[in-house]
């Protein structure tokens, strides 16, 4: 936007909770950033990742966590959602790249649904350390279930399908209607947002190992 003045006004409003607001003043700032995005990408993975996926997300994101920007102005607003497309274009290439050389270790392995689940916490890095395991296990994973649930809906149908029910990446894309790289971004950010929640109830699960 080349009137600062004017993206200012719109994020003041947006960080009172005017969500069109916010909408606003993502559109214009994506107007500046998805080129430098865009330039970003590598010959390599332009056919399964553009500037537009990473922007989607970007938005999500910052929809999700306007809350935690708290000063600088558009120019600091302008910085953080660019540190938030690239981190979400480093994670997307990462996927990409990971997906060439698979690590079974790396991936939930099909199980019974509640194996799964266990497995996607410590996943996660949390551990039961207390007297009754399977019980702290139970919990955690009801807790889990719970947290997916509360998340955005692109979030928790790839945690679900990719992680739970170990369905092929393509599969998970083709359902979403998103590319293979934007569903690795949305699992990277699906990740971050379960840590969060059940770094909630950590102390009661476990305890740092």
């Amino acid at each position: 936007m080349s009137d600062d003045t004017q993206a200012n006004e719109l994020l003041t409003r947006a960080m009172g909770g005017d969500q069109d607001a916010l909408a606003d003043l993502l559109e214009c700032m994506g107007v500046e950033l998805r080129p430098r995005i865009a330039a970003k990408i590598s010959k390599r993975w332009s056919s399964v990742l553009d500037a537009d996926d990473v922007m989607q997300v970007t938005y999500m994101e910052a929809i999700l966590q306007i809350d935690q920007f708290s000063h600088g102005g558009i120019d600091g607003f302008r910085a953080w959602l660019t540190r938030l497309a690239e981190h979400n274009l480093i994670d997307a290439v990462r996927g990409l790249e990971a997906a060439k050389r698979p690590n079974p270790s790396k991936r939930v392995q099909p199980k019974p649904a509640s194996e799964s689940m266990s497995d996607l916490v410590a996943m996660l890095g949390v551990t039961y350390t207390t007297p009754s395991r399977v019980a702290a296990r139970d919990e955690a994973n009801q807790f889990l279930d719970q947290a997916l649930n509360k998340l955005p809906t692109d979030y928790g149908k790839v945690i679900r399908m990719y992680d739970l029910q170990d369905k092929p990446i393509e599969e998970v894309a083709t359902e979403l209607g998103r590319s293979t790289g934007a569903v690795y971004m949305l699992r990277a950010r699906a990740h971050e947002r379960l840590r969060e929640a059940m770094g909630t109830a950590a102390n009661y699960f476990s305890t740092p190992g």
